[in-house]
């Protein structure tokens, strides 16, 4: 089955609309209905959009296995010029006990 089939079936027991995910997501009627006429698939930088309104993971829209061992997770897109961005990319770079001393530091700032 192509990931626009998972789409609409999934529309389907959902009870959902084409046009309430156009709504929903930003994306076109046309072009969804394209990937229904056409046997199209969505764009890649549609995918997580997709995803988050349908609550699935992308695994489960692109394999079409709903998987118990990947757990649902959630998202966050950064501007690679914000500090957040910078925050989460030196947390990347630290290891085991000084990212456990850096989370224990930042609870206690919280618990303030």
């Amino acid at each position: 089955m192509s990931i626009s089939e998972r789409i609409f079936e999934l529309l389907k027991e959902k009870g959902m609309t084409q046009k309430q995910f156009s709504d929903l997501t930003g994306i076109t009627q046309s072009t969804i209905s394209d990937w229904k006429r056409k046997k199209t698939n969505p764009a890649s930088d549609k995918i997580m959009l997709i995803c988050e309104t349908l609550e699935i993971t992308p695994y489960e829209l692109l394999s079409g296995v709903e998987n118990d061992h990947y757990k649902q997770m959630d998202y966050v897109i950064l501007d690679k010029k914000s500090k957040d961005y910078e925050v989460v990319e030196s947390f990347r770079r630290l290891e085991g006990e000084d990212k456990a001393r850096l989370l224990g530091y930042m609870q206690a700032l919280l618990d303030k």
